[in-house]
């Protein structure tokens, strides 16, 4: 019980936080520009793209926990 309260905090801690994933040349670039839309769009798809392997990496870390929780209470 107490390790699902610290999951359910910790990924609510990591959801929440703002993410500024820009490469040094590219916040260059993207920082000139008045409006900075463009700088905010490329920032998010930056954090978009960034997510889907932790995503799936964290699937097959499920999958491989349930797997062995399994085989051990089957023995």
């Amino acid at each position: 019980m107490n390790r699902k309260i610290i999951y359910i905090v910790l990924f609510l801690v990591f959801t929440t936080l703002s993410a500024e994933a820009q490469c040094a040349m590219c916040r260059a670039v993207l920082e000139s520009e008045e409006g900075q839309e463009t700088a905010k769009g490329i920032n998010n798809g930056i954090v978009y793209l960034m997510i889907i392997p932790y995503i799936l990496i964290g699937a097959v870390g499920y999958f491989i926990y349930k797997n062995k929780k399994k085989s051990s209470t089957s023995k």
